[in-house]
């Protein structure tokens, strides 16, 4: 339900409640409190989300693994530094991680192009899930980027294709895929590695079909009103989670993940154990039907019932003393 329409609604019954000389002014605050607006921590969280020194799947990948083998090339044009990718060890099992990879400088930013991938790198990934496949290993995935490369030449290797390929391929890999959106995830380019059977954001993550700047361009007609389109986005791991598209939200440390990395990726670790325990039990026919469900219900919306069920408590609670 729209925030302009709670508000409204709040008001109507207010103003039903004086009339009667009825008085849930307590009930109304707490209303208010519930659906206020967050525009100062949303920004904040696109913020954290995008801080330089937050940890990357690199990070992750030395801090979860006994260890980590990475492997190189797409067989088909080469190798992308902005997708990584390799055979690492969890708790004794052999498990292959794909994900983007950004840098902690300005050198190692223009060395992995800040994240953003080429259709090699898809390719990479998808080369390796085929490989996780092929020897049963279950595959986990890190999105950190801010969307695919769109520059000239990536458009004539092509990107569009080496994600729908990735989407469709990904959809039915015979083996447990498990994803997490460490920071940014945005458009097709966090999509490319982004189904599995459980999807997971950090706190301070964002998810988002295009970046608050370009929502602010395009549709608000002003770049300088970014903080308020990241608002109306709805890009949070919380608001994306409440919309029913990832299952759960990873804790970081107090201030964001970058100030205890260990932390979070110990989260992460405890996770990634639990869940493939449990989805290495379910046969291959299993994994695809549950995945292929999950995706085609996260094109259906429905208004949040909690909302209306809340504002519905408190008119019947307050019109049934009169």
């Amino acid at each position: 339900m729209d925030e302009s329409v709670i508000s409204n609604t709040i008001e109507e019954i207010k103003l039903l409640a004086e009339k009667e000389n009825i008085d849930i002014s307590r009930e109304l605050d707490d209303l208010k409190t519930k659906y206020a607006s967050s525009k100062g921590d949303t920004w904040e969280k696109v913020q954290l989300a995008r801080r330089i020194d937050r940890p990357n799947t690199l990070d992750y990948i030395n801090l979860i693994c006994d260890d980590f083998i990475e492997l190189h090339g797409d067989r088909h044009y080469g190798d992308d530094p902005a997708m990584i990718g390799g055979i690492g060890t969890v708790d004794g099992m052999s498990v292959t991680f794909i994900g983007h990879q950004r840098g902690h400088n300005l050198k190692e930013n223009i060395a992995r192009n800040y994240g953003w991938a080429y259709p090699e790198g898809y390719r990479k990934a998808l080369r390796l899930a085929k490989q996780a496949e092929k020897f049963n290993r279950p595959v986990v995935t890190f999105i950190d980027t801010a969307g695919a490369y769109p520059g000239l030449e990536s458009e004539e290797r092509g990107i569009g294709e080496a994600i729908a390929v990735n989407l469709k391929a990904f959809s039915v890999l015979r083996v447990p895929i498990l994803c997490f959106v460490i920071g940014e995830g945005g458009s097709g380019g966090a999509l490319g590695i982004g189904v599995g059977d459980k999807i997971y954001m950090l706190e301070n993550s964002i998810y988002s079909v295009i970046s608050p700047e370009g929502f602010a361009s395009i549709l608000l007609r002003d770049p300088q009103r970014a903080q308020e389109a990241a608002d109306l986005m709805k890009v949070t791991a919380q608001d994306v989670k409440e919309f029913g598209i990832i299952h759960d939200i990873i804790p970081e440390a107090p201030g964001g993940a970058h100030t205890d990395p260990s932390f979070t990726a110990t989260k992460i670790k405890e996770r990634i154990i639990t869940d493939l325990k449990r989805l290495a039990s379910r046969n291959p026919g299993q994994l695809i039907r549950y995945r292929s469900k999950k995706i085609r219900e996260i094109g259906h919306f429905n208004e949040n019932n909690e909302q209306a069920q809340d504002l519905f408590k408190i008119f019947t609670k307050a019109f049934s003393r009169s």
